[in-house]
């Protein structure tokens, strides 16, 4: 039986939103999801924000924003990307970089790790090349596979 240690959780369209980027001062919560949040962290697992924030390069919010948002939400830490698509980082999803980087931080097997999203082209794909349990919601971006 997998001892799980960690879940990362997508943003837009996963925990609150549409799957579209709302700024944190506007963006609300699906309802549940801070429960979860604090149910996930009482079972033991710590519980992680795993998000592409292209609109901060931008100057349209800041990290300060979206860390602030996360540690309201009783998130344990965040890995947030900042660059846009043609920027060729390694953090930005599909790429496995924010979770390789959690992995380091803190010590985890990603093997043992639980991704939750919307896209799967994005969320799916970085959980993949990581070696993490796959969670597809049917939420945000998701819905449009639910039929």
């Amino acid at each position: 039986m997998v001892q799980w240690q960690a879940v990362f959780l997508d943003r837009d369209g996963t925990i609150g939103g549409t799957g579209h980027f709302i700024h944190p001062r506007d963006f609300v919560l699906f309802e549940g999801a801070e429960e979860s949040i604090r149910r996930l962290k009482e079972a033991g697992l710590k519980v992680f924000a795993f998000t592409n924030q292209h609109r901060i390069s931008k100057g349209e919010a800041t990290e300060k924003e979206f860390r602030s948002q996360f540690n309201t939400y009783g998130f344990d830490d965040s890995f947030i990307c900042p660059h846009g698509s043609s920027e060729g980082c390694h953090c930005r999803k599909p790429r496995p970089g924010m979770l390789f980087t959690a992995a380091e931080k803190y010590g985890l097997d990603l093997s043992k790790c639980v991704v939750v999203g919307d896209v799967g082209d994005t969320d799916m794909l970085a959980a993949h090349a990581a070696g993490a349990k796959k969670v597809l919601v049917r939420t945000g971006w998701g819905g449009r596979f639910a039929e």
